[in-house]
């Protein structure tokens, strides 16, 4: 969408925003220099989100102009978290609300691995019946997956940290 800043006021609005306000006055459909002249704006480029951290993100933070004069979206970093205190009195720190995140992704992580996991035994089960001999490496590659929610990475496991089906 398109996003024009009115010179005087700094006032941004989208394209849509300035026809509705200029609607005496006939425009076409792409807006050059002249046209931003004659209604006293300058466009809006677009600009790279802010660089953020692991438990920020990215907000719009309205427009500002670059190192060659353009007007640009301004983004900064925001902090996903601070310290809180509720309606009880309770206070809990950003380091907790951080925390309680992780392990709330690690938990989604961990249920979608193991059922992974579980799709990888279901299909080698069929070495394990009665009737057929299950081979060293077959039996060596089902512990591995069993073993897996032990892993030291767990569960933010990596490609080379599951087991190589025999």
């Amino acid at each position: 969408m398109s996003e024009y800043r009115e010179r005087k006021t700094g006032e941004v609005k989208s394209q849509g925003e300035w026809r509705s306000a200029f609607k005496n006055m006939s425009l076409p459909k792409v807006w050059n220099s002249n046209v931003c002249d004659a209604m006293n704006i300058d466009p809006v480029l677009a600009s790279p989100a802010a660089t953020t951290t692991a438990y920020q993100t990215s907000v719009r933070d309205g427009v500002e102009q670059d190192s060659k004069g353009n007007w640009v979206e301004k983004y900064v970093a925001k902090d996903m978290f601070a310290d809180t205190t509720d309606d009880d009195g309770k206070k809990t720190t950003k380091a907790e609300h951080e925390k309680a995140y992780q392990d709330a992704i690690d938990a989604n992580i961990a249920e979608q691995y193991r059922g992974m996991r579980n799709i990888k035994l279901v299909e080698t089960d069929w070495t394990a019946m009665s009737d057929v001999t299950m081979a060293d490496n077959m039996k060596t590659y089902r512990q591995a997956l069993r073993d897996l929610p032990t892993h030291k990475n767990w569960p933010n496991l990596e490609d080379s940290d599951w087991p190589t089906k025999p």
